[in-house]
């Protein structure tokens, strides 16, 4: 991996160390960014490793970071602050007329909460999806060894949700790490055949009961990024809030 050592960097890597202390950060060379055409994203990357990894992501949660494997990550690039940090302040959440119909369309689905384990069941459904909707991405190429390791290669608190048709058929699939104040969305997936039923809406939506239940604050979301038609969906759910100047406020798109 390329890692970047200019002054900004050495800012981010500053600023990131002060969540938890005796921490490497590391910035990526910059990449084409799959988000805005003609930018470059670059990476604030640290490893998650040892015991206390899971209390070392619920305070990078709080700060913006993502996961992917074992590592945290969060933008870093130069003259773009297009991701914005976004999550569900479960309290407030109250459904919209939209959100009340997507609840209506699946409320005979049944989602359980499992153990961070693949199966080719699951890996079916992921490889339609990718194929039906991102046929071009990295993720299309992905085997079910890259699948298993997306799911199953986590130092966080990693669950799987999978969400099920009265029969039993598998619709739907939500990857999630769950945190002290919440639970991360890391990934969905679903049957593209019921495109029309917004499965990914109602994986979101499962989540915010999952968390009511569990007595949690937050669903984070990851990523709002208003150039990006993929995540507009994001700024229609309710009582949403972003991260902005180290404080969480309320979503107002501008």
């Amino acid at each position: 991996m390329d890692i970047g050592a200019d002054r900004r960097d050495r800012r981010d890597q500053a600023a990131a160390a002060r969540v938890v202390p005796f921490q490497q950060f590391f910035a990526t060379a910059a990449v084409p960014c799959p988000y805005v055409p003609g930018r470059e994203e670059r990476k604030l990357i640290v490893e998650l490793a040892g015991s206390a990894a899971p209390e070392f992501y619920d305070e990078l949660s709080r700060a913006g970071f993502r996961r992917s494997h074992r590592f945290a990550y969060r933008p870093a690039c130069r003259s773009c602050a297009a991701c914005v940090p976004v999550r569900i302040a479960v309290e407030h959440f109250a459904h919209t007329r939209s959100t009340r119909r997507v609840r209506n369309l699946n409320g005979v689905l049944a989602g359980r909460l499992l153990t961070p384990r693949a199966s080719v069941e699951q890996f079916e459904l992921f490889f339609a999806y990718q194929r039906s909707r991102h046929c071009d991405s990295d993720m299309a190429a992905m085997s079910y060894a890259d699948y298993r390791g997306m799911v199953e290669d986590s130092a966080a608190r990693t669950a799987i949700v999978e969400i099920r048709e009265p029969g039993g058929a598998l619709v739907a699939v939500s990857l999630i790490d769950r945190l002290d104040d919440g639970i991360s969305a890391v990934y969905s997936f679903y049957d593209p055949a019921h495109h029309r039923r917004s499965l990914g809406t109602w994986c979101i939506l499962w989540l915010v009961e999952e968390c009511r239940r569990a007595g949690l604050a937050h669903v984070y979301l990851g990523y709002w990024i208003a150039e990006s038609p993929k995540m507009a969906y994001k700024a229609r759910f309710p009582a949403l809030e972003r991260l902005s100047d180290g404080r969480w406020v309320p979503f107002v798109q501008g």
